[in-house]
């Protein structure tokens, strides 16, 4: 028994410092466990002398396998916690020589992946061709619209752009249409909303509107856009299209000035040898008006199945703006005139790349958009 400083007291049972300790049967579930992980251990060694590592995607997954924070080799040595003290020293020199395998064929392997890569690259031989890369092409619609506004920048002429939801003023009262013109109709146009009136634009002329109302004179512009109208879908025809619109104010314009603008663009467009004529014709928000015809490049104007055998093409009107509708923009029509015209991008597309549907144009079939890879 102890006394009250703790230390042990005789009695007359005997010195417990000599007595003899008490010997414990081993666990026989803890010695089971210890052969159980080296049998473990012996299987994982067969695993890695027989593992294929033949590129860095596998040596990455051996890794993983074997050395990571989750892998075999930290499993294992949490093992040993489970081991007996008289067996740790036998259970922990297994265990690092099966560390020692596994550390040593990963060295190996990477290595041996790391010269072969190396290799490789070196045995590259850069002169052959790379491989091809596909490069698509503009639109025609594109190239059409590009090639118009090139000859008119020639000219001095820049790009304006504006909404394709107008409201009805500037798409059609400011332009001196007056309220039963077939235009307005619900039958030719498509509209979004009535009283107010909004629309999808049925020409580009709105844009030259609104650049009239900032007042900054003088005005060259041209104006490309797509524009929308109730027709019925055809090889000829289509509820949306797009247009290119030109407009020049400024002081002592005359219908001369148009006339040799035109001049130039056909040459430009259509070649040297092509021949131009004007047809009076009428337009609410010009006056004189006219359409301008070019004969037919593709028969020589001969007679074919594209100028339905006239000879002539019909590719643009145009005419002197009326003063109407330079008052309703705010310009006085007594110190400035101008000219203005429109023509459709399709239409000369149709021509120049011999297309005789122009659904194509906005079907997206690849065929025959391949086809114009090599245009400019």
């Amino acid at each position: 028994m102890t006394g009250i400083n703790g230390r042990y007291c005789r009695t007359k049972q005997g010195n417990p410092r000599n007595a003899t300790p008490k010997l414990q049967t081993p666990n026989p579930a803890i010695f089971a466990r210890m052969e159980g992980l080296l049998d473990q251990i012996q299987t994982y060694r067969k695993e890695i002398e027989a593992y294929e590592i033949a590129n860095p995607q596998q040596l990455e997954e051996y890794r993983i396998k074997f050395l990571g924070t989750k892998g075999i080799l930290k499993s294992l040595f949490g093992e040993m916690k489970n081991v007996p003290a008289e067996r740790k020293k036998e259970a922990g020199q297994v265990l690092n020589e099966f560390k020692q395998l596994a550390e040593a064929r990963y060295n190996e392997a990477k290595e041996l992946t790391t010269s072969n890569g190396q290799q490789a690259k070196e045995e590259m031989d850069l002169s052959l061709p790379g491989d091809p890369v596909e490069i698509g092409a503009r639109h025609p619609i594109t190239l059409m619209r590009n090639r118009i506004i090139s000859i008119f920048q020639r000219l001095g002429f820049s790009v304006a752009d504006g909404p394709e939801i107008e409201d009805d003023w500037h798409n059609f009262t400011a332009l001196n249409l007056p309220e039963n013109h077939p235009a307005r109709d619900m039958q030719d146009t498509f509209y979004i909303h009535q009283n107010p009136d909004w629309l999808l634009r049925t020409h580009t002329s709105n844009i030259q509107i609104r650049e009239m109302k900032k007042g900054k004179l003088p005005i060259r512009i041209i104006c490309p856009g797509r524009v929308y109208r109730n027709e019925t879908i055809s090889a000829r025809s289509h509820c949306f299209f797009h247009q290119v619109e030109g407009l020049y104010i400024d002081e002592n314009v005359s219908f001369a000035d148009l006339k040799q603008t035109l001049y130039f663009f056909v040459k430009e467009m259509f070649g040297k040898e092509v021949k131009v004529r004007f047809r009076p014709s009428y337009f609410p928000f010009t006056e004189p008006s006219a359409e301008m015809d070019v004969s037919c490049f593709i028969c020589g104007g001969k007679g074919c199945r594209i100028c339905k055998q006239s000879g002539w093409v019909e590719i643009l009107g145009c005419g002197m703006v009326h003063p109407a509708v330079l008052e309703n923009c705010g310009i006085d029509s007594n110190k400035y005139t101008g000219f203005a015209f429109g023509m459709g991008i399709e239409r000369p597309a149709l021509l120049m790349y011999d297309v005789n549907d122009i659904r194509l144009f906005s079907e997206n079939d690849v065929r025959f958009l391949k086809q114009f890879k090599g245009a400019v």
